[in-house]
């Protein structure tokens, strides 16, 4: 008897306790930006672009250089990161223009002990003069967006993509290819004075 009530009793403990699962469908975290609104960015600078309305603020400064030199940061708050461009005269000296290639090559290359991959994009515009280089360094990077543009005998811009927020390549990718969109077009209207 003693053995037929343990065996009830196991019986019973294990078909109260059974709960029916219902598996959770997958989801995905889903950022949606606003479509972007260009502006001339109306700078006194010796080239114009436009920019990104979402671009919440604008800072100009001048920099301390052997040639006239500027830094613009633009800022996007909604998405806590900011685009950072500096300016370089290269004043129709090419030791100039070598230095100012090798730095900006040596920029993005400080950035392969972290990268995944770093694919290259030439850009190249012979009606305005404008070449460059795009480069999209992957992975867990302070900087996933990096280029640079010149003439070749006046004028050399370089610019960099940052956030306020620790590098982690999945979370920041959504904002990262917004605002390497705006780079791209910060290239593509880029008109030297």
């Amino acid at each position: 008897m003693n053995k037929n009530f343990y065996v009830w009793l196991l019986i019973i403990v294990c078909l109260s306790c059974g709960e029916t699962t219902t598996p959770k469908p997958k989801a995905e975290l889903r950022l949606e930006y606003p479509k972007a609104k260009y502006v001339d960015a109306n700078l006194q600078l010796p080239f114009t672009f436009e920019k990104n309305l979402l671009s919440s603020k604008t800072v100009l400064k001048e920099l301390k250089a052997p040639t006239k030199s500027y830094g613009i940061n633009l800022e996007y708050a909604a998405l806590k990161g900011t685009i950072f461009l500096t300016y370089k005269a290269i004043e129709k000296d090419e030791k100039n223009l070598i230095s100012f290639l090798r730095d900006a090559q040596k920029f993005t290359l400080e950035h392969t002990k972290k990268a995944d991959e770093i694919p290259a994009y030439p850009f190249e515009d012979d009606k305005r003069k404008v070449y460059g280089l795009l480069s999209e360094v992957k992975g867990n990077v302070a900087s996933p967006v990096q280029f640079y543009v010149t003439d070749s005998v006046n004028h050399f811009l370089t610019g960099s993509l940052y956030f306020n927020a620790k590098p982690n390549y999945d979370s920041i990718l959504p904002a990262a290819n917004y605002l390497q969109k705006d780079i791209k077009h910060i290239m593509e209207t880029l008109r030297w004075k």
